[in-house]
């Protein structure tokens, strides 16, 4: 858009707004990769955010009645940002969007320019936190899940050497340079890291070269489709050790398009569990299977997030595009599926992701398991101590 028709933009809403009984309408654009190579996240996003728009309607939780401007981005950065610019155009006063990392970069400035607040469901490159005002992400950045894997790797699996496999992508990129860095301060060897290039369909260099080196372990950083075809690669060559990856893993499609490679694979991803008791969760489950007759992924979970956090600040700063950033600052501990809600002043979520790992097709919450398992121990130990008293007790009757 040019400056004359970015001036005269506000100008024009204002009247049309001022002159029209439907006022309480707003348009908020959504700019999602809903084909291409990042579809399995767009689709699982879209699909979480239009439960999400489904709830609020049913139970009138919005402030307005709310237009949604989809937009297909082809999973291509630089169609996302001309579609972004043209539903900012369109009187969107707010957006989600930026679902790959590299997509958010290049939308990052078309929101600065027109003063809107750009919310990512799923970007986590570390490069983008504290990028601009207007931007936030509901999303745990790379420095979180590269810690934490790199953490659990030297700390928990006492691995001492890894094998890097990453794509030759912004995301990626940002993911390895964490848990190396982390991995090689907490002692431990990253002794090759081997970086393929995008639309690589021949992975058995790469696992060749794997296999020379032997590695305790190898950390893949890709995305869904590379991540599949490594660990299958992988798990037919006959590698042994522990496969490490990101939350770009934990698709149900991806875990099920592995199949029996994918047994005992760890990766990293917020706390979101379609099993937890937990009344949010039971309640988006509930509608999502309802909707879809499938259970809701990660992605999925961070879509209808997304979209509830936008009401949330909606509801905080009204309808003003230029004002919405309030609204965002103004979330504070609000109860989401993926975990509770509040934003820095980088304009980064506040949650901290765990490690998870395949077991008979299910992703498991390992946090969860050792505490479960630490609860059988103390319920136990419970009984033995209830049984001496008791024993005890009719000892001293006797």
């Amino acid at each position: 858009m040019n400056r004359t028709r970015r001036l005269l933009l506000p100008l024009a809403l204002g009247l049309a707004l001022l002159g029209c009984p439907g006022s309480d309408k707003v348009k908020v654009g959504v700019v999602l990769p809903l084909t291409g190579s990042a579809e399995v996240y767009g689709q699982a996003i879209r699909r979480g955010i239009e439960v999400a728009e489904q709830r609020a309607t049913a139970n009138a939780e919005s402030p307005y009645v709310i237009e949604i401007l989809w937009r297909d981005s082809k999973s291509d950065p630089e169609t996302a940002k001309r579609l972004l610019d043209s539903v900012y155009d369109e009187g969107a006063i707010v957006a989600i969007g930026g679902v790959t990392s590299a997509e958010a970069l290049a939308m990052v400035p078309v929101a600065d320019d027109a003063s809107r607040v750009l919310l990512s469901p799923s970007a986590s490159q570390p490069q983008l936190s504290g990028i601009s005002s207007n931007f936030y992400r509901v999303f745990p950045s790379d420095a979180s899940e590269g810690t934490m894997m790199a953490n659990f790797a030297r700390q928990t699996l006492s691995l001492s050497k890894v094998v890097v496999l990453a794509k030759e992508e912004t995301y990626a990129k940002g993911a390895q340079e964490v848990f190396r860095e982390r991995f090689t301060e907490l002692g431990g060897q990253v002794v090759e890291v081997l970086v393929f290039p995008p639309n690589t369909v021949d992975f058995s260099g790469l696992v060749e070269r794997v296999g020379t080196v032997a590695p305790d372990a190898v950390y893949v950083a890709a995305y869904a489709g590379e991540i599949v075809n490594l660990v299958k690669a992988l798990r037919s060559d006959g590698f042994a050790g522990a496969i490490l990856t990101t939350s770009s893993f934990s698709t149900a499609d991806a875990i099920r398009q592995a199949g029996p490679a994918a047994e005992g694979v760890y990766f990293t991803q917020t706390a979101f569990a379609p099993s937890e008791k937990n009344p949010e969760v039971t309640a988006f489950v509930a509608a999502y299977k309802a909707k879809y007759r499938s259970e809701p992924d990660l992605y999925a979970a961070h879509g209808y997030d997304a979209y509830r956090v936008l009401l949330a600040a909606m509801r905080e700063s009204g309808k003003s595009g230029s004002d919405f950033w309030k609204g965002m600052r103004g979330v504070n501990e609000f109860p989401g599926v993926t975990g509770t809600f509040q934003f820095d002043e980088k304009g980064d979520v506040k949650k901290f992701p765990r490690v998870f790992m395949v077991r008979e097709g299910q992703a498991l919450d390992l946090e969860k398991e050792e505490e479960a398992r630490r609860e059988e121990i103390r319920k136990k130990m419970r009984e033995i101590q209830e049984e001496l008293l008791r024993l005890r007790a009719q000892g001293g009757g006797d």
